[in-house]
């Protein structure tokens, strides 16, 4: 009789950029695990410092918040990722990616990802000065050319009526699913 395993709930893994919107990121991952999704959150080294809650984060998750590289030896603290979300990806995260940087854990993980073509969408978080930049639509070209799914852009500035946008987390898991 041979043993089954039972099966694992796809693995998403979360990159957090340091942007003021970042305070929500659980909006996203209590949505992806309504969703089915286990979730494990990769922070930039400066999104660790304040710009969300890493308790309140490594407790919707169960595991820890990885912003650095893990040493030799040291075990794997998350499955592969089944697919990646960059939510919100800043302007420095998305050029330093699209050239192919890898010096955080978070840049690593993304050229990683790309490189194994697992699916990846991101939910960029771009003042609209930087975003006018030509280096910025130089990086969106190249990343969509390897398959990356970006939604519509957040600049966070006022409306009209002088609300703000919503970030619109759960985005990111429809642009996987393709819709």
């Amino acid at each position: 009789m041979t043993e089954q395993v039972p099966a694992r709930a796809p693995f998403l893994h979360v990159v957090v950029c340091a942007a003021g919107v970042a305070s929500g990121v659980g909006k996203l991952i209590t949505a992806a695990q309504e969703r089915g999704w286990e979730v494990g959150v990769i922070a930039t080294p400066v999104a660790m410092n304040g710009f969300f809650d890493t308790g309140a984060v490594a407790s919707l998750t169960g595991r820890p918040i990885r912003s650095a590289w893990r040493t030799p030896g040291e075990p794997r603290p998350f499955p592969a990722p089944d697919a990646v979300v960059v939510a919100p990806a800043t302007f420095n995260t998305v050029n330093k990616w699209a050239a192919g940087l890898a010096d955080t854990l978070a840049l690593g993980t993304l050229c990683e990802a790309a490189g194994l073509g697992v699916p990846i969408a991101v939910l960029p978080c771009v003042a609209g000065a930087l975003a006018a930049h030509p280096a910025y639509a130089e990086s969106l070209r190249r990343l969509r050319g390897m398959g990356v799914r970006f939604g519509e852009p957040y600049t966070g500035e006022p409306r009209e009526d002088g609300g703000r946008a919503e970030f619109g987390w759960e985005r990111a898991l429809d642009l996987l699913a393709g819709d």
